[in-house]
């Protein structure tokens, strides 16, 4: 029996188990998302965490630590061919990373089920991704909300790009209506000469 024994073995030696786990985070870190099993992503999930957490100590100690724990991998893009370094993903950890998360206390990471299975052994897919920019939206999204349904308040400012419409509309509008008059003067003024005519 397998009494306080933590974490899953995965049909994987103990090198394994750790080489897979590191090179999990390192994509995550790179891509910020990534697609796995639901098993691989609930055993990675806290490993992340705490080297995100370690990111935000931003510390040479906390740098040393990271790198000994995950390594220090080079992301590499490819472009026209050709092979071009971005940076290390300790680098990308805190300098990017590590910042984005200081006023939040944890739950860097969500794992998102797929409707899709993997073709070879049928197993469940999931996203684990990095909870980002996804949450300033559903704020700008609640307190829209919550002037569409609370007080009654003003009407907001029209934009800038707004009212430079609206105002050459009128300003057509106006142009249209001189246009006009300026027509329908000699018409008057001519009728007005026939009768004085006709009068005489």
């Amino acid at each position: 029996m397998r009494h306080k024994v933590a974490g899953r073995k995965l049909s994987r030696t103990k090198e394994h188990r750790l080489a897979m786990r590191r090179n999990l985070v390192a994509s995550l870190i790179q891509h910020e998302t990534i697609s796995t099993t639901m098993e691989k992503a609930k055993e990675v999930k806290p490993f992340a965490e705490k080297l995100i957490t370690l990111a935000k100590k931003g510390t040479l100690p906390a740098r040393r630590r990271a790198i000994s724990l995950l390594g220090n991998r080079d992301i590499v893009e490819y472009e026209d061919g050709k092979e071009t370094k971005k940076g290390t993903v300790i680098g990308k950890l805190f300098s990017e990373i590590g910042p984005r998360y200081l006023d939040r206390p944890g739950g860097y990471t969500r794992i998102i089920r797929l409707s899709l299975r993997r073709l070879g052994d049928n197993g469940q897919l999931v996203l684990l991704q990095l909870v980002g920019n996804e949450e300033e939206a559903e704020k700008e999204t609640k307190t829209t909300r919550k002037k569409r349904f609370g007080k009654k308040t003003k009407k907001p400012a029209k934009s800038e790009q707004a009212l430079e419409v609206q105002e050459a509309v009128e300003n057509e509008e106006t142009a249209d209506v001189q246009d006009s008059s300026d027509i329908e003067e000699p018409e008057e003024t001519q009728d007005n000469e026939e009768q004085a005519d006709k009068n005489q």
